[in-house]
């Protein structure tokens, strides 16, 4: 992905041949397996997380640049693309993954003369998270699924505890969703490793606009009473953001 050799210089990276044939022979799991928040568990995988805003005028032309696979990569079809709808300032965000270790080198690719000026701030975090498998099948772009899910919507947050109070975050981010207010199709839960001011990164993935309104509608029913969601990320949470994205790319 184009971006990541504008930025850094990657990668020594390796699979494990074990993890491979794990990956290969597993069964698929049930439909309530799938609503599990990959990366809740191990956390095998480095991914880089660029969130990306737009100079005036360019944002067409950026978003056509970030979604080109580069043939350079090793894993060239390892990311997905998340374009802005609500919320934050940014314009885009590439995941990119990276498999179990990355490295940044001193000679990095610089970014190409007529690509310099189409975006105007970015920011950039390696993060650990699930394995590519789990995340593909999360976000709705494995390949049985890619060319089903191009209508869902995701949802992109990223958290800071509050001092004291990481682990009561991850473990509030961590749990299965569930319950008649739960729309969700794929959810992922990523940490920080090094980079931008946030420690965790989600991503809830919705089949449709539908789907996502429907559980917006019942969520905000539970926020009036007692230990409801809504109240407990507040106890733990020093600051959070929530952005309303479709996909790009795959």
């Amino acid at each position: 992905m184009k971006s990541i050799n504008s930025i850094i210089a990657i990668i020594l990276f390796g699979l494990s041949p074990v993890a491979f044939v794990h990956a290969q022979t597993s069964p698929k799991p049930n439909a309530r397996e799938e609503s599990a928040v990959a990366g809740a568990g191990q956390r095998t995988d480095v991914y880089h997380v660029h969130f990306t805003k737009a100079a005036i005028g360019k944002a067409v032309q950026l978003g056509d640049w970030l979604k080109t696979p580069d043939p350079s990569n090793p894993m060239p079809d390892h990311f997905i693309v998340l374009r802005h709808q609500d919320g934050d300032a940014w314009d885009y965000v590439v995941i990119t993954h990276l498999g179990p270790k990355a490295s940044v080198e001193a000679a990095g690719t610089a970014v190409p003369a007529d690509k310099r000026a189409l975006s105007a701030c970015h920011t950039d975090t390696f993060v650990n998270g699930p394995s590519w498998q789990e995340f593909t099948r999360a976000m709705g772009i494995d390949t049985e699924s890619k060319s089903k899910t191009t209508g869902s919507v995701y949802s992109v947050s990223h958290y800071l505890p509050a001092p004291g109070h990481r682990d009561q975050l991850e473990k509030l981010l961590s749990g299965s969703p569930g319950g008649p207010s739960d729309t969700t199709a794929g959810n992922v839960l990523m940490q920080h490793l090094e980079g931008a001011n946030w420690t965790f990164l989600t991503i809830a993935r919705y089949n449709s606009w539908d789907d996502f309104a429907k559980g917006e509608k019942s969520a905000v029913a539970e926020t009036t009473k007692k230990d409801s969601p809504w109240s407990r990320l507040r106890d733990h949470t020093d600051f959070h953001t929530d952005t309303l994205t479709d996909r790009i790319a795959p």
